[in-house]
Protein backbone atom coordinates (compact mmCIF):
# COMPACT_ATOMS: atom_id res chain seq x y z
CA UNK A 1 0.00 0.00 0.00
CA UNK A 2 1.47 3.34 -1.07
CA UNK A 3 1.83 6.19 1.41
CA UNK A 4 0.04 8.48 -1.04
CA UNK A 5 -3.02 6.22 -0.82
CA UNK A 6 -2.93 6.26 2.97
CA UNK A 7 -2.69 10.07 2.93
CA UNK A 8 -5.68 10.32 0.59
CA UNK A 9 -7.74 7.97 2.73
CA UNK A 10 -6.80 9.80 5.93
CA UNK A 11 -8.04 13.05 4.35
CA UNK A 12 -11.36 11.51 3.30
CA UNK A 13 -11.84 9.98 6.74
CA UNK A 14 -11.33 13.41 8.31
CA UNK A 15 -13.81 15.01 5.91
CA UNK A 16 -16.43 12.30 6.41
CA UNK A 17 -16.06 12.51 10.20
CA UNK A 18 -18.37 15.51 10.08
CA UNK A 19 -18.75 15.84 13.85
CA UNK A 20 -15.00 15.40 14.43
CA UNK A 21 -15.33 12.69 17.09
CA UNK A 22 -12.69 10.42 15.54
CA UNK A 23 -15.14 7.83 14.24
CA UNK A 24 -17.43 7.52 11.26
CA UNK A 25 -21.09 7.02 12.06
CA UNK A 26 -24.30 6.90 10.07
CA UNK A 27 -25.17 10.50 10.93
CA UNK A 28 -21.87 11.65 9.36
CA UNK A 29 -22.90 10.08 6.05
CA UNK A 30 -26.45 11.42 6.28
CA UNK A 31 -25.14 14.94 6.81
CA UNK A 32 -22.51 14.64 4.08
CA UNK A 33 -25.12 13.34 1.62
CA UNK A 34 -27.39 16.25 2.47
CA UNK A 35 -24.59 18.79 2.03
CA UNK A 36 -23.46 17.37 -1.30
CA UNK A 37 -26.96 17.13 -2.75
CA UNK A 38 -27.73 20.69 -1.61
CA UNK A 39 -24.64 21.87 -3.51
CA UNK A 40 -26.21 20.67 -6.77
CA UNK A 41 -29.54 22.52 -6.96
CA UNK A 42 -29.78 22.16 -10.75
CA UNK A 43 -29.22 18.39 -10.75
CA UNK A 44 -32.10 16.06 -11.51
CA UNK A 45 -33.95 14.37 -8.67
CA UNK A 46 -32.70 11.04 -10.03
CA UNK A 47 -29.07 12.22 -9.78
CA UNK A 48 -29.67 13.51 -6.26
CA UNK A 49 -31.25 10.23 -5.20
CA UNK A 50 -28.37 8.27 -6.75
CA UNK A 51 -25.95 10.37 -4.68
CA UNK A 52 -27.88 9.79 -1.47
CA UNK A 53 -27.99 6.07 -2.26
CA UNK A 54 -24.24 6.02 -2.94
CA UNK A 55 -23.53 7.54 0.48
CA UNK A 56 -25.83 4.92 2.03
CA UNK A 57 -24.02 2.12 0.18
CA UNK A 58 -20.66 3.54 1.22
CA UNK A 59 -21.73 3.58 4.89
CA UNK A 60 -23.37 0.16 4.83
CA UNK A 61 -20.29 -1.35 3.20
CA UNK A 62 -18.11 0.07 5.98
CA UNK A 63 -20.52 -1.16 8.62
CA UNK A 64 -20.82 -4.65 7.14
CA UNK A 65 -17.11 -5.09 6.48
CA UNK A 66 -15.69 -3.45 9.59
CA UNK A 67 -17.97 -2.98 12.54
CA UNK A 68 -17.06 -6.21 14.34
CA UNK A 69 -18.44 -5.08 17.70
CA UNK A 70 -21.61 -3.71 16.04
CA UNK A 71 -21.40 -0.36 17.83
CA UNK A 72 -22.24 1.59 14.66
CA UNK A 73 -18.84 3.32 14.54
CA UNK A 74 -15.76 2.91 12.33
CA UNK A 75 -12.37 4.30 13.40
CA UNK A 76 -9.53 5.26 11.04
CA UNK A 77 -7.63 1.98 11.21
CA UNK A 78 -10.80 0.03 10.41
CA UNK A 79 -11.65 2.48 7.60
CA UNK A 80 -8.22 2.26 5.99
CA UNK A 81 -8.32 -1.53 6.03
CA UNK A 82 -11.57 -1.61 4.09
CA UNK A 83 -11.27 1.33 1.73
CA UNK A 84 -7.85 0.32 0.52
CA UNK A 85 -9.00 -3.26 -0.13
CA UNK A 86 -10.55 -3.19 -3.59
CA UNK A 87 -12.16 -6.60 -3.16
CA UNK A 88 -14.10 -5.27 -0.15
CA UNK A 89 -14.89 -1.74 -1.25
CA UNK A 90 -14.68 -1.48 -5.04
CA UNK A 91 -18.44 -1.68 -5.66
CA UNK A 92 -19.14 1.11 -3.15
CA UNK A 93 -16.41 3.33 -4.63
CA UNK A 94 -17.65 2.69 -8.16
CA UNK A 95 -21.22 3.64 -7.21
CA UNK A 96 -20.02 6.72 -5.31
CA UNK A 97 -17.73 7.87 -8.15
CA UNK A 98 -20.45 7.56 -10.75
CA UNK A 99 -23.09 9.28 -8.63
CA UNK A 100 -20.84 12.23 -7.73
CA UNK A 101 -19.54 12.78 -11.25
CA UNK A 102 -23.05 12.61 -12.76
CA UNK A 103 -24.39 14.94 -10.06
CA UNK A 104 -21.85 17.49 -11.31
CA UNK A 105 -23.35 17.38 -14.81
CA UNK A 106 -26.85 18.81 -14.32
CA UNK A 107 -27.43 19.47 -18.03
CA UNK A 108 -26.44 15.92 -18.97
CA UNK A 109 -23.95 16.92 -21.68
CA UNK A 110 -21.22 14.64 -20.33
CA UNK A 111 -19.17 17.58 -19.06
CA UNK A 112 -18.72 18.99 -15.54
CA UNK A 113 -18.33 22.75 -15.35
CA UNK A 114 -15.72 24.15 -13.00
CA UNK A 115 -18.33 25.89 -10.82
CA UNK A 116 -20.35 22.68 -10.35
CA UNK A 117 -17.18 20.69 -9.59
CA UNK A 118 -16.06 23.27 -7.04
CA UNK A 119 -19.46 23.42 -5.35
CA UNK A 120 -19.58 19.65 -4.87
CA UNK A 121 -15.99 19.32 -3.71
CA UNK A 122 -16.46 22.25 -1.31
CA UNK A 123 -19.57 20.57 0.11
CA UNK A 124 -17.46 17.49 0.84
CA UNK A 125 -14.95 19.73 2.61
CA UNK A 126 -11.93 19.95 0.35
CA UNK A 127 -9.94 23.19 0.30
CA UNK A 128 -10.50 25.58 -2.64
CA UNK A 129 -6.83 25.64 -3.72
CA UNK A 130 -6.74 21.83 -3.76
CA UNK A 131 -10.03 21.67 -5.66
CA UNK A 132 -8.73 24.04 -8.32
CA UNK A 133 -5.45 22.11 -8.60
CA UNK A 134 -7.38 18.87 -9.12
CA UNK A 135 -9.68 20.40 -11.72
CA UNK A 136 -6.68 21.74 -13.64
CA UNK A 137 -4.97 18.33 -13.45
CA UNK A 138 -8.03 16.80 -15.14
CA UNK A 139 -7.29 18.97 -18.22
CA UNK A 140 -10.37 21.15 -18.68
CA UNK A 141 -11.43 22.13 -22.18
CA UNK A 142 -11.45 25.78 -23.35
CA UNK A 143 -14.96 26.21 -21.84
CA UNK A 144 -13.53 25.16 -18.43
CA UNK A 145 -15.25 21.76 -18.31
CA UNK A 146 -14.04 18.21 -17.75
CA UNK A 147 -15.63 14.97 -18.96
CA UNK A 148 -17.82 13.16 -16.44
CA UNK A 149 -15.89 9.95 -17.16
CA UNK A 150 -12.56 11.62 -16.33
CA UNK A 151 -13.84 12.69 -12.92
CA UNK A 152 -15.42 9.28 -12.34
CA UNK A 153 -12.09 7.54 -13.03
CA UNK A 154 -10.24 10.13 -10.92
CA UNK A 155 -12.43 9.32 -7.92
CA UNK A 156 -11.89 5.59 -8.33
CA UNK A 157 -8.12 6.12 -8.67
CA UNK A 158 -8.18 8.20 -5.48
CA UNK A 159 -9.15 5.06 -3.53
CA UNK A 160 -6.69 2.74 -5.26
CA UNK A 161 -3.98 1.50 -2.85
CA UNK A 162 -1.38 1.10 -5.61
CA UNK A 163 -1.74 4.54 -7.21
CA UNK A 164 0.64 7.47 -6.80
CA UNK A 165 1.21 10.62 -8.80
CA UNK A 166 -2.45 10.78 -9.73
CA UNK A 167 -4.55 13.94 -10.06
CA UNK A 168 -6.32 13.14 -6.78
CA UNK A 169 -3.07 13.54 -4.86
CA UNK A 170 -3.60 17.29 -5.32
CA UNK A 171 -6.45 17.14 -2.83
CA UNK A 172 -4.09 16.24 0.02
CA UNK A 173 -2.73 19.43 1.57
CA UNK A 174 1.02 19.79 1.83
CA UNK A 175 2.24 19.21 5.38
CA UNK A 176 2.97 22.38 7.33
CA UNK A 177 6.64 23.06 7.89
Amino acid sequence: MRQEAVDRVRLVFTLFDVDGNGALEERDFDLMAHNVVEAAPEASEAAKEAMRNAFTTYWRTLLTELDADRDGRVDFDEYRACVLSPERFDAAVTEFARALSVLGDPDGDGRVEHADFSALMTAIGFRPANIDALFTAFGPDPADRIPVDVWDLGIRDFYAPDKAGIPGDRLVPEPAL
